[in-house]
């Protein structure tokens, strides 16, 4: 006997409905609602600077990353995969700030000779390294500063004149050489001076001062920072790198000087030093350490605030961002510096005892490499 029309339709509407719960329970890949949830079947955060796998096969659990032995995946919704990160590909920012307190002698010809292997080990890592390299003092001082104060007043045109007696008050040693405020380099590199050489922040390009090299450092493009194929790259940065001890050790106002926009847009001082789609490296070196709040020799700011001011400038992704500092490293007072570099998940503490910067230089090589791999660039 053939089926009365109801019900034929009763058993199809119930044949249906028995299809559509059984798939309920396990086909929703998409972030659909779950059962008993109320909610997206996958919610929270993925960690993008890190990378986990999993072996075998098996069912994946996609809101955990798990992997279970059950033997087989549902085919269900597309699911919403997240993008493996793209890396760095070997693009790298290296900032370097150096104090040029009276004790950084030492440790800056230690930064110089580490330099070369610590460059040759990054560049090992990487199969195409473009690197942007600038140096950083712990200075904003006036113009005057390029040499001394009375000198300054009796030739206030930079017209230094052989016997003139101002290079002869300032050390006899010089009394016949043509230059007032630069010992050693002639008076016309002065006049290339300008407001950038003063400016918090900004690339050194100049050194002046006891134990420098008191004269323009030698950088390709008329740049303030080191670009790939920089010419005599080991000579160049040793150059900027010894920036003298007649100065102050305030890293942390100037780290936050460097990372401001517009210092670093067209037209700034450090113009195109940070990119978007670069990790960023940040090595501070300071004898005396940097508390903040701008008593005495420290800083303006806080340590929290300079680390801010890196995460903003890395649109608030504070893994893209590795650190290192040599120094005190008790990371309570008087080294701020020390705090600052901790509160970034990539980073190394070195003591400014250390007779060697090669090790602290090895670690931070391969903190960049893993940072480098997690690294994801903001959109646009």
């Amino acid at each position: 006997m053939r089926p009365h029309p109801p019900l034929r339709l009763a058993a199809a509407l119930l044949a249906v409905t028995a299809c559509t719960r059984s798939g309920d329970a396990s086909s929703s890949f998409s972030g659909g609602p779950g059962p008993g949830t109320g909610g997206p079947a996958s919610e929270g955060s993925s960690d993008t600077g890190t990378s986990s796998s999993s072996s075998g096969s098996g069912q994946v659990d996609v809101s955990t990353g798990a992997a279970s032995s059950t033997g087989s995946f549902d085919v269900g919704a597309q699911p919403d995969f997240v993008p493996p990160p793209e890396g760095c590909k070997g693009k790298i920012d290296f900032l370097f700030l150096v104090s040029r307190d009276w004790l950084m002698e030492h440790r800056q010809a230690q930064l110089a000779a580490a330099f070369p292997q610590f460059i040759d080990t990054i560049e090992s890592k990487f199969a195409d390294f473009d690197y942007h390299i600038m140096v950083v003092d712990g200075d904003g001082g006036p113009a005057s500063w390029w040499g001394n104060s009375y000198c300054n007043e009796v030739c206030p045109d930079l017209t230094c004149k052989v016997g003139h007696g101002c290079c002869g008050w300032y050390d006899p040693d010089f009394e016949d050489q043509p230059c007032c405020r630069a010992p050693n380099y002639p008076c016309e590199a002065l006049d290339t001076l300008t407001s950038c050489d003063t400016a918090w922040g900004a690339g050194t390009v100049f050194p002046a001062g006891p134990d420098t090299a008191n004269k323009p450092c030698p950088i390709d493009g008329g740049r303030r920072y080191l670009v790939k194929g920089q010419t005599d790259l080991t000579e160049t940065f040793a150059c900027i790198a010894t920036v003298g001890t007649s100065g102050y050790p305030m890293l942390g106002q100037a780290l936050t000087a460097a990372m401001q926009k517009p210092i670093n847009d067209y037209g700034g001082c450090n113009e195109l030093f940070l990119r978007d789609d670069a990790l960023l490296m940040v090595t501070l070196i300071s004898n005396l350490g940097d508390n903040g709040g701008g008593v005495g020799v420290n800083s303006e700011g806080t340590p929290a605030e300079w680390a801010q001011a890196v995460i903003e400038a890395k649109h608030g992704d504070e893994r893209s961002v590795v650190m290192l500092n040599i120094g005190i490293n008790e990371c309570t007072e008087p080294d701020g510096l020390c705090r600052l570099a901790a509160m970034f998940p990539f980073h190394h503490l070195e003591s400014l005892m250390t007779p060697d910067l090669g090790p602290a230089f090895a670690e931070a090589a391969s903190l960049v490499e893993v940072a480098c791999e997690a690294f994801v660039p903001p959109p646009g």
